[in-house]
């Protein structure tokens, strides 16, 4: 459900290189997080250097919590350099202690790196073993830290860091955006099939990657463009330099950046997140269309996805829901038995809006049940006469290896019953879903995985299954 409960958000990364020497890229990476907080409110941390100073000196912090509570002023002021990395984390599983944020910076014998990653390796826990046995010792239960350790291994048989990256990349399957700092280069490299998310911007002389182009643009920035599935970009004095030797010829990009993860207000692979919600909504109108006096979404990501059917539809669109957004984080999740009252802490019915009425009530997704039952519930003590429930994304029926919090099976409301059941459980008088057909066209043609939906995975991850989380 929209940012109330279900699915959670992912992580996001940042990386800035001021060829100009500005030594206040750390102020930068802090408002680049800060835009990119919606795709992580666990812990975030920023990693700084000088490329004009002692070489392989990295100043670093990081903590749980949001951007404006780990750092402060003084923090901030600790952090100079021309070059850096930043990340938010959400964890899907597994712990959320201090040893699990990002960046992991490590100094080893070849010199020192910063990284940070987003997405989820299936293969994690099978070169975890390997390093193990070649004595590495591991501070995390991330799999963000196999894969910096992987990238040290292989830097002590190549001749640049670049070539290190890459022959690790090659050795992971599975989702990643990372972003790399060397003590002279910033490194961005996308998996191949594109699953995970990142962009190049510039502002005035400094490059910067980013998960998503609204965190360039938030920092004063111009997008570039997308880096590639598959592609390598090095940042550095002499240039910038694209390395396509890991794409492929699939593409997988995942299709919950459009539904539910992404800001409003960026473009992934050069497909407005708006526009595609927009396309969601009237696809669900042409596809369930019913007599209804009001249109209206869920709080967030479900309003954009709603304007869209009441475009197409010719019913009028309007706000049914206030949100409280200084709940968030900081509230105790809910157990089953307390869900509801947890639902209505974040999310209250404008009973004067929909009283009398027959909803139309659009959402990017349902998990569990729970909470959708609760809002309708909530809905019709206000007054409202119908609840039509359109979501605009397919029924959840298989778990996600590469990142997105779907949980496992037997939690999946839509694994154990019908669409017509599910209707009767929540309480809704109709239900349609988005249909898998219309996922290529909600993303203007991209190639998108829809895995979670199918089963049908965009890589073989038989006997690669393990329990690494996202970051």
């Amino acid at each position: 459900m929209s940012n109330i409960s279900g699915l959670k958000e992912e992580c996001g990364v940042f990386g800035i290189y001021d060829l100009d020497n500005n030594q206040s890229v750390g102020r930068t990476i802090y408002y680049g997080l800060s835009a990119l907080q919606h795709r992580g409110q666990e812990a975030c941390g920023i990693a700084v250097s000088d490329t004009y100073g002692p070489k392989g000196n990295i100043e670093y912090h990081k903590g749980l919590g949001l951007v404006n509570e780990v750092f402060s002023k003084e923090t901030l002021e600790k952090l100079d350099g021309n070059i850096g990395v930043g990340h938010v984390r959400y964890s899907t599983s597994g712990g959320g202690g201090i040893e699990n944020t990002q960046p992991i910076v490590l100094k080893y014998v070849k010199g020192t790196l910063a990284f940070v990653h987003n997405g989820n390796l299936v293969n994690a826990n099978r070169l975890r073993n390997q390093l193990e046995w070649g004595g590495a010792i591991f501070h995390s239960d991330v799999d963000s830290e196999v894969f910096a350790y992987h990238i040290a291994r292989e830097r002590l048989h190549t001749d640049c860091i670049e070539e290190a990256v890459k022959n690790a990349s090659k050795d992971v399957k599975g989702a990643y955006a990372l972003v790399v700092m060397s003590p002279r280069k910033l490194i961005g490299v996308r998996d191949p099939y594109g699953l995970k998310p990142l962009c190049l911007g510039k502002r005035d002389n400094a490059y910067i990657l980013a998960s998503e182009s609204c965190a360039i643009n938030a920092v004063g920035g111009e997008v570039i463009r997308d880096i590639e599935p598959g592609e390598m970009v090095t940042i550095t004095p002499e240039g910038i330099f694209s390395d396509m030797s890991l794409a492929t010829t699939k593409k997988a990009r995942c299709v919950f950046e459009y539904i539910y993860f992404a800001r409003a207000d960026s473009k992934i692979d050069n497909v407005s997140v708006y526009d595609a919600r927009i396309s969601a909504g009237k696809a669900l109108a042409r596809s369930y269309p019913v007599e209804a006096d009001l249109v209206v979404g869920v709080p967030e990501s479900g309003i954009i996805a709603a304007k869209g059917y009441a475009e197409e539809s010719g019913i009028p669109f309007g706000l049914a829901f206030y949100k409280n957004s200084y709940i968030g984080r900081t509230f105790i999740k809910p157990d089953q038995s307390e869900r509801e009252i947890g639902v209505k802490m974040k999310l209250s019915v404008l009973e004067s809006a929909v009283k009398g009425k027959r909803i139309v009530m659009v959402d990017d997704s349902i998990v569990r049940g729970t909470t959708s039952a609760n809002i309708i519930k909530m809905l019709k003590a206000a007054g409202a006469v119908e609840v039509h429930v359109r979501i605009s994304s397919p029924p959840f029926l298989h778990p996600c290896y590469f990142g997105t919090d779907v949980p496992s099976n037997e939690q999946l409301i839509a694994h154990k019953h019908t669409p017509e059941e599910i209707c009767k459980i929540i309480g809704a008088d109709s239900l349609g879903y988005l249909k898998i057909e219309d996922l290529s066209q909600m993303a203007n043609g991209l190639e998108v995985c829809h895995a979670c939906f199918t089963g049908d995975y965009p890589m073989d991850i038989t006997g690669e299954i393990n329990s690494s989380e996202e970051k």
